[in-house]
């Protein structure tokens, strides 16, 4: 019969994918895109948008010509009137009243703001009231940021305190380090690539919890019913019943990925890429990278670092040695397995074992038989009278 495939194999949990044995891997590995994402905050930074570095926005009447054109002309009247201000981004937005660019510009003063509306309206051919403008202060930045931080402190307590009523604090522990390695290599990819961050990748960065802590509760709500009871037996150590956890749940938490990716990626690169709704693109790509991560993070380091804080507890390591020492023990033929066929040694062991036993329990030459014998007064004669006498006979 041929061999099943992979994905077969995946959809029934027979995979055997070793994922807690290689955790060391998993770890380093973590660690070394933690630590770049690190160093690319202190060095890069981020790109951030007028709303946190503050700026100004113009909007533009989509029939000037294309985004390109507008942003090269917008461009040269803050040459000449913005004292070095340019285009940070420009997108094309439709609304009620019709299409339009939006482009944003560094700070300005409010006079040369209005300076720069009248060149691009003698620029563009058109009346300056048909463009709109606004300044955004980066104090509104600030109070989003720290609303941001707030509801994230808020979000990972109520997190935590659900896990440990739900399973226990390690696996709390475990799930939480997650998120955040998440929101760290997220962010990291962020500040390596230099997307601009808007009040929209903000909400994303909250949502994308919401997805991560999902993946993570199915896969350990799996490591909770494989790993029940497991001390009662020596057969398996706590780490291969999470491993084979991870094989039985890998293809549910994939799926639901990819499920949850296509809409995002359709959102993307179709609603943003194609069709040109720019205000999709930042909720779209903060949402693609941080469920695209939480699917990693889920399956490569929140069970494997389960595992490693659950062989710290006494009653874990115990059982782990004892399966160990088990195995140990039927590796070099001084134990046989339940069940499993006798090695030639261990049967003829057995054998002799059983004529030992017999060869004591037969009786000798010339002793009594050792069945039961009958109850009496004398010898085991009939109670009740002498000589052959029935014991049930009276005398007259």
């Amino acid at each position: 019969m041929a061999k099943s495939g992979l994905a077969s194999r995946l959809y029934r949990g027979e995979a055997d994918l070793n994922i807690v044995g290689r955790r060391k891997l998993w770890f380093a590995v973590a660690g070394v895109l933690v630590l770049i994402a690190v160093l690319s905050f202190a060095v890069r930074g981020f790109s951030l948008g007028i709303e946190f570095a503050g700026g100004n926005s113009f909007q533009v009447p989509a029939s000037v010509g294309t985004l390109d054109q507008a942003e090269d002309k917008v461009n040269a009247a803050l040459a000449a009137k913005g004292d070095g201000a340019t285009v940070v981004t420009a997108q094309k937005v439709g609304g009620t009243s019709g299409e339009y660019y939006e482009l944003r510009t560094g700070q300005l003063t409010a006079e040369q703001a209005n300076e720069v509306k009248t060149e691009m309206a003698q620029s563009f051919g058109i009346q300056a009231d048909e463009i709109s403008g606004s300044q955004v202060s980066e104090a509104w930045g600030s109070q989003v940021t720290s609303r941001a931080l707030l509801g994230l402190l808020i979000f990972v307590a109520v997190v935590a305190i659900y896990l440990i009523l739900r399973f226990e604090w390690r696996m709390a522990a475990a799930a939480i380090a997650s998120l955040f390695t998440n929101l760290l290599l997220t962010a990291g990819i962020y500040s390596l690539v230099g997307f601009e961050v808007t009040p929209s990748t903000i909400i994303g960065f909250l949502t994308i919890l919401g997805f991560a802590l999902y993946d993570v509760v199915v896969v350990f709500d799996k490591v909770q019913e494989n790993t029940r009871g497991i001390t009662a037996s020596n057969n398996t150590t706590y780490g291969e019943a999470a491993n084979l956890a991870l094989n039985q749940s890998l293809m549910r938490s994939l799926n639901t990925s990819v499920v949850a990716l296509l809409p995002v990626g359709g959102l993307l690169f179709i609603g943003a890429g194609l069709l040109g709704a720019g205000t999709l693109k930042d909720l779209g790509l903060v949402l693609f990278v941080g469920m695209a991560v939480a699917f990693l993070t889920s399956i490569l380091l929140a069970t494997p670092l389960l595992v490693l804080l659950k062989n710290q507890d006494p009653r874990i390591n115990a059982h782990n040695k004892r399966v160990l020492a088990r195995r140990g023990a039927i590796a070099r033929g001084e134990l046989t397995p339940k069940g499993a066929p006798r090695t030639p040694a261990a049967a003829e062991q057995a054998i002799d074992a059983e004529a030992a036993a017999l060869a004591g329990a037969a009786p000798k030459v010339g002793a009594r038989p050792a069945g039961k014998r009958p109850t009496g007064a004398r010898g085991g004669r009939p109670t009740g009278g002498g000589g052959n006498r029935p014991g049930g006979a009276k005398r007259r």
